[in-house]
């Protein structure tokens, strides 16, 4: 008996499966689909939701070529076949012949786009299919001939002499066929600082803002067609985090941070997309030294509450990946932009020394999310910020002051209390020290900016836009 194990193939994202066939005079046993000892061997965790059987009557039954708009995992419960597979996705492999023989020690991953077909090499064969969408007869598939002479499956059984559907033999040949266009990626969020950022470094994909999709309405996010989309990256989020101390903002705050991104969670899971959500610093009270993405929620104000319930209920998308960042700076009006503003004018500023953190270059947070998405990293909560050592706001001030020729000393220190003593309206309480432990995302490959090297570069380019 062998061991269990996942083979590569030419045809990216095709996998055949070694099944462990335990047997002995009385018959056979195996385990067809084992989730958890499968997917730590590298198959896909595709979450089949329907289970089909079809019985073949002689040899030489000939099925396919059929790419079908979803993935399967293909075995047999008796008998042998020959199995062919073709890739018709868009792409360098578009054509790609894999060939298999399959009896109950094998099994195939199927993943959506590629051609599936089988040619019965024994009577009374039973196939079997693990999909992960149910089937519909509306469903769109991509077809090819099986005696395409381009791809040239080299059948057993001529196909002369083979039982064929007239349907099947009706194919287009391979020039003909329309390749399967891959599954897009969705950023949600357009206006805002990380959404330009994302959109850069995520050309291909399709950014839509609150006139195609209102996240505020749940009924929406279920109603919106989610076909084809095979990943969700959602930087909207409502961000005032004092106004989300009043009455409205705290309505806006849960509704945007929360309650949308239950609705995005659920639309997850339904129609398994992965989902790329960014959290804040703000879900902890600021009281360790650093935060692993581990550690436990504890926020302090409207804000960080709405953020953290946000994150719990991304937890509930299989695929998912929680983005969890601070002090982040973009292109447009922030913190820094606003320090270099006062410095190039030669005015003063007080500022806050007692909240010690990292900045967060939308860049690096987009290229970030790149990473995860290209390396199929695990699933689930990464911490990215820049690098270097922590600093106060007031030490970001004194940099920027001097980074533009200003000079530092013009920016005196303050405390929070001070800062926000006699303030007219509601002040969202910080975290003292928002300082995120960046060895989860580091261990992934991905090399966060030093804070400081970054920071000029950013000037650099301000100036260079003005």
């Amino acid at each position: 008996m062998a061991d269990l194990s996942v083979r590569s193939t030419a045809i990216p994202g095709l996998l055949v499966v070694d099944l462990a066939v335990h047997g002995d005079a009385r018959g056979w046993f195996k385990e067809n689909w084992q989730r958890a000892k499968m997917t730590a061997l590298g198959l896909p965790d595709f979450g089949p939701v329907q289970h089909s059987v079809a019985h073949n009557g002689p040899a030489g039954v000939t099925r396919g070529i059929h790419a079908e708009p979803w993935d399967k995992l293909v075995s047999i419960a008796h008998g042998r076949v020959f199995g062919a597979w073709v890739d018709l996705r868009e792409g360098p492999t578009f054509g790609t012949l894999h060939t298999e023989e399959l009896d109950e020690h094998t099994a195939v991953f199927v993943p959506r786009g590629v051609g599936n077909s089988y040619q019965t090499l024994t009577q009374d064969t039973v196939y079997s299919y693990l999909v992960n969408d149910h089937w519909s007869p509306d469903a769109s598939y991509t077809m090819l001939n099986l005696a395409d002479e381009t791809v040239s499956v080299p059948w057993p059984i001529p196909l002369a002499d083979a039982e064929i559907s007239d349907k099947d033999r009706a194919h287009p040949r391979l020039a003909d066929v329309i390749p399967v266009l891959d599954r897009r990626t969705l950023i949600l969020g357009r206006t805002g600082q990380l959404g330009r950022a994302l959109s850069a470094a995520l050309p291909q994909a399709r950014v839509i803002g609150r006139d195609e999709l209102d996240l505020a309405d749940p009924d929406a996010i279920a109603r919106f067609d989610w076909g084809g989309v095979a990943t969700v990256v959602n930087a909207a989020a409502y961000t005032a985090v004092d106004a989300a101390e009043t009455q409205q903002g705290r309505q806006e705050a849960w509704a945007a941070n929360a309650s949308s991104v239950a609705a995005l969670a659920r639309a997850a899971v339904e129609h398994r997309f992965t989902l790329v959500h960014y959290s804040s610093d703000y879900v902890f009270d600021g009281t360790a030294d650093a935060y692993r993405e581990s550690d436990p929620l504890c926020p302090l104000g409207v804000y960080g509450q709405a953020k953290a319930a946000g994150d719990l209920a991304v937890s509930i998308a299989p695929r998912h990946y929680l983005i969890r960042t601070s002090w982040v700076v973009g292109e447009g009006k922030n913190f820094v932009t606003t320090m270099a503003g006062l410095a190039d004018r030669g005015v003063s500023p007080s500022v806050v020394a007692d909240q010690v953190g990292r900045l967060t270059f939308t860049t690096d947070l987009a290229q970030a999310t790149v990473h995860l998405l290209a390396t199929g990293a695990p699933y689930g909560t990464y911490n990215v910020t820049s690098s270097g050592e922590p600093t106060s706001w007031a030490d970001i001030a004194r940099e920027v002051f001097s980074l533009r020729g200003a000079d530092p000393a013009a920016v005196s220190e303050t405390t929070t209390a001070q800062y926000t003593a006699g303030a007219t309206s509601p002040v969202a309480p910080r975290p003292a020290r928002s300082v995120l432990s960046l060895d989860k995302i580091q261990a992934t490959g991905f090399t966060p900016s030093d804070q400081g090297a970054a920071l000029a570069a950013y000037l650099h380019r301000e100036d260079e836009q003005r």
